[in-house]
């Protein structure tokens, strides 16, 4: 009887540990929600207001995690090299991370990105538009291992992250597409984007 509750005691304290050790993931915005005003500095210095953004036509929005994941890179570069494509259909992107104004500018310099990245400070924009979440223990030490430390990376921001997702937000500040997916290896694709515009 005693070895019966032990292990039924042990059983419970671990599932408390697994439970605390998953990640809990915001659900996003949905199609047709307005798109919470924001303003906030670019890598430049310049203060960006998704209002003013606007007045000239539709905004396509990206979370990208830091300079240090190599899917965010490259889908900031794809965005780069298509700057044209999408400019040409009216849109301006902005990019949102929660990593600090120095990781801000490493990154333009890896992807060469020719659009405003904005630094998202106190992580307002990112939970406005339900996109933030608290990265797990076991997740901030294992990304330690690889060099990745994300209270340096993202300063007083400390160890949260977006889920990496794009929204096209209309003239009208409605959100017209999302791509939403909790998992980071998957992006909006350029042509995706096109095709919503």
């Amino acid at each position: 009887m005693r070895r019966s509750i032990l292990v039924l005691s042990f059983m419970f304290v671990s599932g408390l540990v697994f439970a605390q050790a998953e990640t809990v993931y915001p659900e996003g915005l949905k199609v047709g929600d307005k798109a919470p005003e924001f303003t906030a500095k670019d890598q430049d210095g310049k203060s960006i207001s998704l209002k003013q953004v606007l007045k000239n036509g539709p905004v396509v929005l990206l979370f990208y995690r830091g300079q240090w994941c190599p899917y965010c890179n490259k889908q900031l570069s794809h965005y780069s090299d298509s700057l044209t494509l999408l400019t040409e259909k009216g849109a301006a992107i902005l990019a949102v991370t929660p990593e600090t104004d120095e990781n801000v500018k490493k990154t333009v310099t890896k992807t060469k990105a020719a659009f405003p990245i904005l630094e998202d400070a106190g992580l307002a924009i990112m939970k406005s538009y339900k996109v933030s979440f608290a990265v797990d223990e076991k997740t901030v030490t294992r990304y330690k291992g690889y060099g990745i430390d994300l209270d340096k990376a993202n300063g007083t921001n400390g160890a949260n992250l977006p889920v990496p997702a794009t929204y096209i937000i209309g003239k009208d500040g409605l959100v017209k597409y999302v791509f939403f997916n909790t998992d980071y290896k998957k992006r909006a694709s350029v042509q995706g984007i096109l095709n919503n515009l």
